[in-house]
């Protein structure tokens, strides 16, 4: 058995799906092969499940601390199985969605596992069946993720040590962990767990937690999960081999020298994904994979024209509106219409943390790195009454600009709701704004986005509430 399309997807994640319904909309006769589940991880182990545990951590943290809104709520307590229960509901409505837009654009979904062939045709071996369904097309679109990196020697059991995959499937909350690395998955499991009031130690091996943000931006979140009661540890070097469980586990790092011993009830390994290039045939092209990642141009082909990739499994930013993005271009670039190159610094970064943190363009340092004179202008939110009005005053807008052209390089966040607020600045990256530009866009008081207002005048020295 045989079909043709235009375009085949393997992979049904955000990247994928999206992808998908872009093709459709352009006339192509599109097919999405997805092993488990349409949406992908973002959708069923990543970004939504986890974001709906944060958001009860974040109930049940401001519940027990309800007396400084004069709300006294004595007897707050947590049950995590309504909270998974919570969880799983959000994820199968929003499951069910994207069945639903699939159908609408007359997509074909094969639920199993896709094989490439060759440039041209694609094996499916549905789920539960015993023969391989031919699918021959025009081009082949790969959009297989990628899943949470290893140590050797933390490797996940599901007992005692845990990727976020196992960690999100917890029943029933343990009193301690220990969380190996301190990037952007790290710290909201710091966060969250935080908040659901187990004790947390983050090791972290460079010398400051989220080492890919502005300095200053990590400095702050680093002050502020201490603040919480997140006991982090920067500048060490986990050693497996000293690996022990049995009561729990515990852990040896070395740290400015010296072996220091930790112990908790779990283990958390955070460090970063790997991109998911075995299993599905590419042994049978001639496309290049150099380290650990698929190569594409600018718009998403490899070294064979009819094979694109996008996502993930391409390295770059891992995020799901990343490959979203990337997936538009490049099924409008096999539909031959006429689509420009993603700009990466146009892209708003998220860290969903309690204070969250956000940015887009350049850090400081990239700025002066690049050769940009530049100049900043930073604004706490200790000073916006909405902040005050929401309990949340900590952390701070710094926008970081071009002396000669007061053209706005970079932006970063971190405070109440600062997620939400992002897109204001990468609206002004996308329209080249200059800070001055952004400071005279009338902020509605009392808003948070105020505090980027402010921050706009602060380049200039202008501000008017500091």
């Amino acid at each position: 058995m045989s079909k043709q399309y235009d375009v085949v997807i393997i992979g049904g994640g955000t990247g994928g799906y999206v992808s998908a319904i872009r093709a459709s909309q352009l006339g192509l006769k599109t097919a999405v092969v997805e092993k488990g589940k349409l949406g992908g991880t973002c959708l069923h182990a990543g970004c939504i499940p986890s974001k709906a545990l944060l958001r009860s951590a974040e109930v049940f943290a401001n519940a027990k601390h309800g007396e400084k809104f004069g709300v006294i709520a004595p007897e707050v307590s947590l049950d995590f199985r309504k909270v998974q229960a919570r969880k799983e509901e959000i994820t199968e409505r929003l499951f069910k969605g994207v069945q639903h837009l699939l159908k609408k654009g007359k997509i074909d979904v094969y639920e199993g596992k896709g094989r490439v062939l060759g440039a041209g045709n694609v094996s499916v071996r549905l789920n539960n069946e015993d023969e391989d369904i031919l699918l021959n097309c025009q081009n082949i679109l790969i959009a297989t993720g990628s899943r949470p990196r290893t140590l050797p020697g933390l490797e996940a059991d599901g007992k005692y040590v845990m990727t976020s995959d196992e960690a999100l499937q917890m029943e029933e909350l343990p009193s301690s962990i220990l969380i190996v690395g301190g990037g952007v998955i790290g710290i909201e499991w710091a966060s969250m767990l935080i908040d659901f009031g187990l004790e947390v130690t983050v090791i972290e091996y460079a010398d400051r937690i989220l080492p890919t943000e502005d300095k200053e931006i990590s400095k702050e979140a680093q002050r502020l999960m201490k603040k919480k009661g997140v006991k982090i540890v920067t500048g060490a070097k986990v050693l497996p081999e000293t690996l022990e469980k049995g009561e729990g586990v515990s852990i040896k790092a070395e740290l400015k020298g010296k072996e220091v011993p930790y112990s908790a009830d779990k283990l958390l390994v955070s460090v970063g994904r790997l991109a998911n290039v075995e299993g599905f045939g590419l042994e049978n092209t001639t496309v290049a994979v150099e380290r650990g990642i698929i190569q594409t141009n600018e718009f998403y082909q490899t070294n064979e024209p009819n094979i694109y990739a996008i996502g993930d499994v391409i390295g770059g930013l891992q995020l799901a509106h990343v490959a979203s993005h990337e997936g538009i271009i490049a099924v409008e670039h096999m539909a031959g219409e006429k689509t420009a190159p993603l700009d990466y610094t146009l892209v708003s970064k998220c860290i969903y943390s309690s204070p969250e943190v956000a940015s887009v363009g350049l850090t400081e340092d990239e700025a002066k790195e690049k050769g940009y004179q530049v100049k900043t202008g930073k604004f706490a939110f200790r000073a916006i009454g909405k902040a005050l009005v929401f309990g949340e005053a900590d952390g701070f807008v710094k926008l970081v600009v071009d002396q000669e052209s007061n053209k706005l390089l970079g932006a970063h966040m971190i405070g109440p709701h600062v997620t939400d607020m992002i897109t204001e600045l990468g609206l002004a990256q996308v329209l080249n704004a200059t800070s001055m530009e952004i400071a005279h866009t009338i902020h509605p008081h009392p808003t948070l986005a105020e505090a980027i207002g402010e921050a706009a005048l602060a380049v200039e020295g202008k501000e008017i509430h500091a």
